[in-house]
């Protein structure tokens, strides 16, 4: 998966590419040249007494250099920006990825592991691109091209090289292979330290009102520790590494030295040649060290590719048709036909052989008990799911045949759970229509029985909004949110239970307001208090994923005993009668 993720983010910026390799080329050769250069100045200037020679040589010494340097810096940027952009692209088609995603998906993987992905992960790979363009590249032009040039230098050293190069590798492979499992482990254990935060930080409340604060410490500071471990035991891997890779390199040195000493006296060789040769050796050293120093990167970065790629190779289950139909004229006729709900993997379908129709115009509640299907029915109409029998139809037209952007501008969804984004008042409602006016905005409010609390904030529509909308009290948050359907003047709207925070006062004007506001529109009403949806044009009763009702409240409170107890059980004798 590395190598495909590699090579499809890659392949755009070729030219970046080819850059960062002739410039990793031009500073290689630099550097190769340097050692030579140093080892003429020693045998032809210093040992002969040739000043000149020295100035000259050394005048090429510092223009090879400051060639290195530059090539080095340009190498470096161009490397930079690869990495960068990659990171940006890998990002981009991630997050595009999971907002195309349906419930089920999200469910799959999970917040805090999405999260981590699009993070974490991301910046594993993007970080082996960064140094794979700045050290990989060179690493292996300095190993054999230093080769090369000791070799030139004396030949009769180079078994040093046979013996040095292979120590090096196998301390470094030993090292290498045991730091692998840590490295797979890591994502794994950071994944855990974001569940648990997420958690806490959005159950605070219900932390602090059971007093749960000291066991939550201790479960996010095992999380931690987890992650702590499993960090030091790689980062003393790490650490262990580079004293070794140093005394392979310090005792490659004493060897050239202590032979190359011997063959200065009993050879003749010259003494800039065995400083020449020492210099080929480190540079040999160090190219092989950082060679495999990025064979430690690898294997995370491979596990953090494979992380990235199953959320790029799974495809949503929701997904756009190859040939939309042409959507027919908004009028808000909604069919259920036969329909059944399975979530993947269950023993039971969630909804049975549901079939209704809502007409354009009425208003359609629908109630029952905790874990009947309600939200799940509702999701089939957005198309948040899709059936797994029947069809649920749109003006005549099966939902899954619209394109998905059509059908959800025909619908306004207030959904269960009320959120706000961080911002201001104005912004949020502005999630309905972008182009509405401040008047459009407060008549929605009004509508929504919010303008009276939005008038007493000192900024008003531009009053800020914290994330999740945390700053406002639920019912609050669900006013707004009802607002913010208002605004976008769908053909139908849904409200998934968006009315249980309200009072009754509160609930009975918004119901009112939305009667005489929207004679036109469809409306589908969840909810847990008949009150509220007793004056529904029909009221479809579910019971365990079946629809055991169909009709108006007095209708269903003399043919459907599943309601009467219902209405029994919120309501006075009186006032159910």
């Amino acid at each position: 998966m590395l190598g495909k993720l590699l090579v499809r983010y890659l392949r755009p910026a070729w030219p970046l590419i080819v850059a960062v390799i002739v410039f990793q080329l031009a500073q290689s050769v630099a550097s190769l040249m340097l050692p030579t250069l140093n080892a003429d100045i020693i045998d032809e200037g210093v040992v002969t007494g040739d000043i000149d020679y020295i100035w000259r040589t050394g005048g090429v010494m510092l223009l090879v250099s400051l060639v290195q340097v530059v090539c080095s810096i340009i190498a470096v940027y161009f490397g930079s920006r690869l990495a960068m952009g990659m990171g940006r692209d890998l990002r981009a088609a991630f997050f595009h990825r999971v907002v195309a995603y349906s419930q089920r998906e999200v469910g799959q993987f999970g917040a805090p592991s999405l999260i981590t992905r699009n993070t974490n992960d991301v910046q594993q790979v993007q970080m082996l691109v960064q140094m794979s363009a700045t050290v990989m590249v060179s690493a292996p032009m300095l190993a054999i091209g230093g080769v090369i040039m000791a070799v030139r230098q004396d030949a009769g050293l180079s078994w040093l090289m046979a013996v040095a190069v292979p120590v090096l590798l196998v301390i470094v492979s030993l090292i290498v292979v045991r730091m692998v499992p840590a490295f797979t482990q890591m994502q794994a254990r950071i994944d855990r330290v974001n569940q648990i935060m997420r958690e806490q930080l959005t159950g605070i409340r219900v932390v602090r009102a059971f007093v749960r604060e000291r066991e939550e410490r201790a479960r996010f500071t095992g999380a931690s520790e987890d992650v702590m471990s499993t960090a030091l035991r790689a980062g003393n891997l790490m650490a262990l590494m580079f004293p070794a890779v140093m005394l392979v390199m310090n005792l490659s040195s004493v060897a050239v030295i202590w032979f190359g000493a011997i063959q200065v006296q009993e050879n003749g060789v010259e003494v800039g040649t065995l400083f020449a040769f020492l210099n080929y050796l480190m540079q040999i050293l160090m190219g092989v060290m950082m060679a495999t120093f990025m064979f430690v990167m690898i294997p995370r970065a491979a596990v953090c590719a494979n992380r990235i790629g199953e959320v790029l190779e799974t495809s949503p289950s929701v997904e756009a048709p190859l040939a939309p139909v042409d959507a027919p004229a908004p009028a808000g006729r909604i069919a259920f036909d036969h329909v059944d709900f399975a979530y993947p993997g269950a023993d039971d379908a969630v909804l049975h052989d549901l079939t209704f129709s809502v007409e354009p115009g009425t208003t359609t509640a629908i109630i029952g008990s905790t874990g009947a299907g309600k939200t799940t029915l509702i999701g089939l109409v957005a198309r948040l799911f899709d059936v797994t029998a029947g069809t649920v139809s749109l003006d005549g037209v099966d939902v899954r045949d619209y394109d998905p952007d059509e059908l959800w501008e025909r619908i306004g969804l207030v959904p269960q759970r009320a959120f706000l984004f961080s911002g201001t008042v104005a912004s949020n409602l502005r999630y309905g229509d972008e182009e509405a006016t401040d008047d459009e905005l407060w008549t929605a409010l009004g509508l929504a029985q919010a303008d009276g609390f939005v008038r007493s904030l000192p900024e008003q529509l531009q009053a800020p909004i914290a994330q999740g909308g945390t700053n406002v009290s639920g019912g609050q948050r669900q006013r707004l949110a009802i607002a913010r359907a208002l605004v976008k003047r769908p053909e139908v709207y849904i409200f998934d239970d968006s009315f249980s925070a309200l009072d009754l006062t509160t609930d009975a004007a918004l119901r009112r307001a939305l009667d005489r506001s929207l004679p036109d529109a469809t409306r589908i009403v969840v909810a847990q208090r008949v009150s509220t949806i007793r004056h529904a044009d029909q009221i479809v009763v579910l019971d365990h994923g079946r629809m055991v009702g169909l009709g108006s409240h007095d209708e269903l409170v003399e043919t459907c005993e599943t309601y009467r107890e219902i209405v029994d059980s919120q309501l006075a004798a009186e006032e159910a009668a």
